[in-house]
């Protein structure tokens, strides 16, 4: 096999734990390989970037940094990103000229990277890090959440500005619905079992690579205690993580229930006062090494995200799944279709259906079973190395 000549890759992503931490992992390895990896990110992720050996190249967002900053209406979760990839094509145009790179990478919200890959006439990949659309997927769910969007003057005026954005960048032969979900190729940074109408989607467009998680010993590891006969993870991920409700339901659920260990990540949102008292099996944490805790759980109550769906999955873990957000309930619906986890609707999620749920799950040897038999299946996708081939293989001859 012939080695690619030392590229100038461009990666590009947004201020998200969920968007930037999927492709870290195949980042190092295209550094390990040689390549130079430029990687524009805000500046909150920069050393986490660089630690991959990349170089950031950082720029300004203008995206909310947290979730209360969204809103609440369907036009508040995209508008923004189409205001910030305005204000941000005109900065990373600056910060690469002169220094254009051979190949685009970037995340499904870095709308101005599929720009720039046009304008410098290089080829563009984009790193999905969650669910794809399948064939069909527009006429079943995306028109309907667009009529719903344009019945508002506000909607109207977003598909206008978008449409108007294309075309004053040369790509005005793409409707806004295209230029982000149908890109020339796609790698998707999860395994095709969380996948919706997996055989639906366009192979040719899409292919999935699965996990890409490496050992992330940089993040530390958290030590089982000796007499921790089963253990469980509690964790909402690293947004939607202000429900001190919920963490007090967790504690009454598992505080001093014989033989399990508890890791409790509440994030940055929630004082740990909040809590009350916390009995000694339970340990309280804004955040935790994820997972290095879940490679020696026996149980994941999870907000189902993709990045901890797919880890839930990678280490085996049965899962109880109580959705906050966004894609997060339709995670959670396919993995209970897996027969590896409890749907636990946050309204529902009190102590006796939390203990009820984790203590089925962790005792089901038919979960066990179905849980490693998709480990055999995500390592057939090839992860990593298979995702640096793949975009070694887009390079220009």
């Amino acid at each position: 096999m012939t080695t690619p000549p030392r590229a100038h890759i461009a990666m590009f992503s947004i201020a998200a734990h969920g968007h930037v931490n999927p492709s870290l992992e195949v980042i190092r390895e295209l550094v390990i390989r040689g390549h130079r990896v430029s990687y524009a990110v805000p500046a909150s992720f920069a050393a986490k970037v660089a630690a991959t050996g990349a170089q950031p190249v950082v720029y300004t967002s203008t995206l909310p940094t947290g979730p209360e900053g969204w809103g609440s209406e369907p036009i508040d979760y995209i508008e923004p990103f189409l205001a910030d990839a305005v204000q941000a094509l005109p900065q990373l145009a600056d910060a690469f000229a002169g220094d254009e790179p051979d190949l685009v990478l970037h995340d499904i919200t870095a709308y101005p990277a599929r720009v720039l890959a046009h304008r410098w006439g290089v080829p563009a990949v984009q790193l999905w890090p969650n669910l794809v659309p399948w064939e069909g997927y527009a006429e079943e769910v995306g028109e309907l959440q667009n009529a719903e969007v344009r019945k508002t003057g506000r909607g109207r005026a977003y598909f206008e500005r978008f449409a108007d954005w294309l075309t004053e960048n040369g790509l005005g032969d793409l409707s806004p619905d295209d230029f982000v979900a149908r890109p020339r190729r796609g790698l998707v940074l999860i395994p095709e079992a969380l996948q919706p109408n997996a055989d639906r989607v366009d192979h040719a467009r899409f292919t999935f690579v699965g996990a890409c998680q490496g050992e992330r010993a940089d993040q530390g590891e958290w030590k089982r205690p000796a007499d921790a006969e089963k253990v469980l993870l509690v964790s909402l991920g690293s947004s939607f993580t202000g429900e001190p409700a919920f963490y007090r339901e967790c504690v009454e659920a598992f505080g001093g229930l014989p033989g399990w260990h508890v890791v409790l990540q509440i994030g940055a949102q929630v004082d740990p006062a909040e809590l009350g008292h916390v009995p000694p099996n339970i340990e309280v944490h804004s955040w935790v090494p994820q997972l290095s805790v879940l490679k020696q759980a026996d149980a994941f109550i999870t907000h189902a995200g993709a990045g901890g769906s797919q880890e839930g999955l990678a280490t085996g873990t049965p899962m109880v799944a109580v959705p906050q957000a966004v894609d997060q309930f339709g995670n959670a619906d396919m993995l209970q279709s897996l027969g590896v986890a409890r749907h636990l609707p946050k309204e529902e999620a009190d102590a006796a259906s939390l203990r009820a749920a984790v203590i089925a799950l962790a005792g089901d040897p038919d979960v066990t079973a179905r849980l490693t038999l998709i480990r055999e299946r995500m390592a057939e996708e090839g992860g990593t190395g298979r995702a640096a081939d793949l975009i070694e293989a887009e390079l220009p001859a």
